[in-house]
């Protein structure tokens, strides 16, 4: 376990919520989008309605409200988004963040202080669409979170270093036509060095770059506490 997990791992407050904090955590429930959920194996969850049938069919609604899950997934997600295409080691497809699956206007809750590092609409396909990221420091160490596929009205506002408090409503979520032909989502991403990216950072990545990209972007649950991390 590196030094940034054990901090995260060790914040005694949680669990913490990025979505409305009026969604009881029992309203929650896991999801699995990988490539070894035999169920998908005849869906094409690449396109947005596909995918929305099938988590509104793992939701029901009658008893849930939000799926949530995909730390280090591989899935095929992304096969139709021309930055993700490879072979083999190549291919892009190994997600980095934890999905939070809502409706369209669902509330994004800050779960730790922090201020705006930088924000930007990714509107290549395959990407975040409105992203903000926030800058934090927790017992000493600093380190960043990201949220993507936002409303367009969540990036209204914004400046450099606003400070947000734990609890704070930072955004909502977009509809498909936003966030860049995705169900509507928030990708939420911990990430240790932004390594000068700006409003953006890789949220999937190929298996040959699994290692350094585990390092840096650890599991938001060890933050978040929804579930037992994965430690690195």
């Amino acid at each position: 376990m590196t030094l940034f997990e054990k901090v995260l791992l060790n914040d005694t407050e949680g669990p913490r919520t990025v979505l409305d904090g009026e969604i009881p955590l029992s309203n929650y429930i896991p999801i699995d989008l990988s490539i070894l959920n035999k169920k998908l194996e005849l869906l094409d969850v690449s396109n947005p309605a596909v995918c929305q049938d099938y988590i509104d069919e793992v939701v029901n609604y009658d008893s849930y409200t939000i799926a949530y899950g995909g730390y280090l997934e591989r899935r095929n997600l992304y096969k139709k988004s021309p930055g993700f295409v490879g072979k083999g080691e190549a291919e892009r497809n190994i997600h980095l963040g934890i999905d939070f699956w809502a409706k369209d206007g669902t509330k994004v809750i800050v779960p730790l202080g922090g201020v705006v590092h930088s924000f930007k609409n990714n509107t290549a396909s395959g990407d975040y669409g409105p992203t903000i990221i926030l800058r934090h420091e927790l017992k000493g160490v600093q380190f960043y979170t990201l949220y993507g596929h936002l409303s367009i009205a969540s990036l209204n506002g914004l400046h450099k270093n606003k400070e947000f408090k734990t609890g704070d409503v930072l955004a909502t979520l977009g509809e498909v036509e936003i966030n860049v032909n995705y169900a509507p989502h928030l990708h939420f991403q911990i990430i240790k060095d932004l390594g000068g990216f700006s409003g953006d950072y890789p949220g999937v990545c190929t298996q040959k770059d699994l290692t350094g990209y585990q390092i840096n972007c650890p599991d938001p649950n060890l933050l978040l506490k929804i579930t037992p991390p994965t430690i690195g």
